[in-house]
């Protein structure tokens, strides 16, 4: 998969060859699953192919040409229901329904990556799109900030940190010893009455700054005034010192929405801890996701530690992480593993203990089947009457 990329105003682009698409049954979710991967295992070996570019975003998938200049599909985010990969056979896949369409039917479309990480990336950007199109829906679910911890800012597709306040850069009323007024001079002749410097703090009085000021003829006396009243040169100073607080407050608003991530690591970190979503609606919506689907959060009574949920067929089950020098283990498990990403791919490849192996497949909880349905009755209402309408976007 080629690794050109573009992250503007939240799409992210990536190449991979598409192989095809075929019709998947409308069953019940872990029963299409189990369906769907043993379609993918039969074209592994299929030699069809065509190189495209995937844009992904909130708003949806679309597909171009090798060259990114003709549209070949259009998929809105809500007409996409799940996002899957085989990283063994470099397989990505998502379900939706055809835009324009006139039945219900779902469609399986199959890109091949040149390489496993490849094609686990472009689910992770999937899955990502779809956390962030379920937050931009229900934003009264999103994490409160002041609860909890504040995740760290890394350089990552994800921004997902928030940036710490602006300290004060200059106190005013040291400002004319500092020489930061237009034409002021500073000044080392030894003086009784030293002035404290901006390490030191505010220790001397504006009285005694200004009675320097006069007696060195720096400042005039009536120069150096109170700052409730702001001269031409005080509120320049002030203006030029406000612009870079400014341009913080500004970047910080733009932070605090989740985004897509930079790197697989924090993509992927994103992805299994459902970043910018509460625990709870979290947690909730994990139980209706597709088998082996798994959370990462902080253990519910061990806050220093992880934990891990897992949708097993029994339900969900929650599985302590215990980290010893270094090593990362789950409870009643064997095995040791040197990050938690180690630990993650392992068990997506192995049950070993578990129930069954986790899954990288996940559900779009902010599919609108209704949607499609609707559409589709008032699609053959329309050809039946013989009008005819270009589908794009929803």
């Amino acid at each position: 998969m080629g690794e050109t990329a573009g992250q503007e105003h939240g799409i992210v682009t990536r190449s991979a060859e598409y192989i095809g698409s075929f019709p998947v049954d409308d069953s019940c979710l872990d029963d299409q699953i189990q369906q769907l991967h043993t379609q993918l295992k039969s074209f592994k070996y299929c030699k069809s192919k065509r190189t495209v570019s995937l844009r992904f975003s909130v708003k949806g998938v679309k597909v171009y040409d090798e060259d990114e200049t003709t549209l070949l599909m259009a998929h809105a985010m809500c007409r996409v229901s799940l996002s899957t990969s085989r990283p063994s056979d470099a397989q990505f896949a998502f379900v939706s329904h055809n835009p324009g369409n006139s039945d219900a039917q779902l469609y399986c479309h199959l890109f091949r990556a040149r390489h496993a990480r490849a094609a686990q990336f472009l689910n992770l950007l999937l899955c990502r799109c779809f956390q962030l199109y379920f937050l931009e829906k229900h934003p009264e679910e999103a994490q409160d900030e002041c609860s909890g911890k504040k995740p760290t800012r890394t350089p990552s597709l994800l921004n997902q940190g928030f940036p710490l306040s602006v300290s004060a850069l200059v106190s005013f009323r040291r400002a004319p010893t500092q020489g930061l007024l237009p034409g002021a001079k500073v000044f080392s002749q030894p003086s009784t009455e030293q002035v404290s410097s901006p390490e030191e703090g505010p220790t001397s009085s504006p009285t005694l700054v200004r009675k320097m000021a006069i007696r060195t003829k720096g400042l005039r006396s009536g120069a150096y005034r109170s700052f409730t009243f702001t001269p031409i040169k005080q509120r320049h100073l002030q203006d030029k010192l406000s612009a870079p607080q400014e341009k913080e407050q500004a970047s910080a608003k733009a932070c605090k929405s989740p985004s897509l991530a930079e790197t697989e690591e924090a993509l992927a970190q994103a992805v299994w801890c459902w970043a910018g979503v509460s625990s709870d609606c979290s947690s909730s919506l994990l139980a209706d996701d597709v088998l082996g689907a798994f959370l990462l959060c902080p253990h519910p009574k061990k806050p220093s530690r992880g934990s891990l949920i897992v949708r097993f067929p029994s339900g969900l089950v929650t599985h302590s992480i215990k980290n010893s020098k270094g090593k990362f283990r789950l409870e009643k498990c064997h095995n040791d593993f040197e990050s938690l990403a180690a630990l993650i791919e392992y068990y997506t490849e192995f049950s070993e203990e578990l129930e069954c192996s986790l899954s990288c497949a996940r559900v779009n909880h902010c599919y609108d089947w209704e949607e499609i349905v609707n559409k589709s009755s008032r699609s053959l209402q329309d050809n039946k009457k013989g009008t005819v309408k270009n589908h794009s976007w929803v």
